[in-house]
């Protein structure tokens, strides 16, 4: 009878185990496989195992595939299976391609005359998923904000940054899940990094994976109305729990998906950008919504001057705004990079907010705050 080992934490099982499991079963005759103990995964990686070793022992012996299942207790990294392989002595040590304690299991093998066999990575039966990926899966919120940006939108993108310069953005409610998504796509409101967060993605390195910045996963992530430092990483200077801003904020959608990374790289008016930013930090700071309007009023002059169409209520344009009070209604821009997607609104007062969003392609939203303000 020919015999296989293999060794490792399978700390939660997944289909990636059981392709393994079933690769090196063909290798033999007889499958031991065998786990580390709840102590040893403590002592060399500082976690706790996911399941009491008995039920874990359970669950493998419960698979077809093996017909052994033991338990490394010893504390040696990478080998603490070394009493039982000793004991076994099987004819073949199987291990991943990503295997790194080589040296030490080939001079366990040599001990018993065992072939120690790299198994050549197959097409996987299924998209392949780590243990730490299925864990933050697990912890992944049920229900995200989006985001609106009121100043200083492309400083968070690290080639774009400056120094003592300031990004200012507000998560909003209605919130999104995995099955209820309420809000036009490629809308400007940060949608890839609240997608990222719920699939328990970093939604930070996400979004700069696509060459953008990292505004819209951090305030995602954070909530509240939010300052942050330019820079190549997130750095919060100040979160507000956005009381002045309640019945305040709508949504006008423009009709027309947009495109930020294809955006990235137009002209832009860096020194106008940082303006806006500066203004709606010094706002959000006093608490002060025509400060805030003023920076929203200083971040859509720059959306204009790259060419972007005049959104309702511009005197430039053809659209009006459907409010009787339009005197009342502060200021405008383009959500995230723009040429399309929604646009926010701030309005003077509530009764204003809520007659535009009467109006079809209006919505009313509102900053969403959990803990730490």
């Amino acid at each position: 009878m020919r015999k296989v080992f293999v060794s490792g934490c399978y700390d939660i099982i997944h289909a990636g185990h059981i392709q393994f499991f079933r690769e090196a079963r063909a290798l033999g005759d007889f499958l031991t496989v065998c786990f580390a103990s709840a102590d040893v995964l403590w002592l060399h990686k500082q976690r706790k195992s996911s399941l009491p070793d008995e039920h874990k022992r359970a669950l493998l012996a419960g698979l077809r595939v093996i017909d052994e299942v033991v338990v490394g207790e010893g504390t040696e990294e990478g080998i603490d299976f070394r009493e039982h392989f000793l004991r076994i002595r099987p004819q073949v040590l199987a291990v991943t391609e990503d295997d790194k304690y080589a040296p030490l299991k080939k001079a366990l093998c040599a001990e018993v005359g065992a072939e120690y066999v790299v198994l050549p990575k197959t097409p996987p039966e299924f998209p392949p998923i780590s243990t730490s990926e299925i864990v933050r899966y697990i912890r992944a919120p049920q229900a995200a904000p989006l985001r609106v940006d009121f100043g200083g939108g492309w400083l968070d993108v690290p080639q774009f940054a400056r120094v003592g310069t300031y990004i200012v953005n507000c998560a909003i409610s209605p919130t999104v899940s995995l099955r209820d998504w309420s809000y036009e796509r490629n809308a400007g409101l940060g949608g890839s990094g609240a997608w990222a967060l719920l699939n328990g993605k970093n939604g930070v390195t996400a979004e700069l994976d696509l060459g953008v910045g990292w505004q819209d996963p951090a305030v995602i992530a954070e909530t509240g109305l939010c300052v942050w430092y330019s820079g190549a990483v997130p750095k919060l200077e100040l979160k507000h729990n956005a009381d002045f801003l309640r019945r305040r904020m709508a949504l006008f959608w423009t009709g027309t998906p947009h495109d930020t990374p294809g955006n990235v790289h137009n002209p832009r008016n860096f020194d106008a950008v940082e303006r806006a930013g500066k203004l709606a930090r010094d706002a959000v700071w006093a608490s002060d919504l025509e400060g805030l309007a003023a920076a929203v009023r200083e971040s859509y002059a720059m959306q204009l001057d790259e060419g972007m169409a005049p959104l309702p209520g511009d005197p430039t344009g053809t659209l009006a705004l459907p409010t009787n009070s339009p005197e009342s209604v502060l200021s405008w821009k383009y959500c995230g990079g723009g040429f399309g997607g929604y646009a926010v609104y701030l309005c003077a007062n509530g009764e204003v907010r809520d007659e535009l969003c009467k109006a079809e392609g209006w919505r009313a939203v509102e900053p969403y705050v959990l803990s730490g303000v």
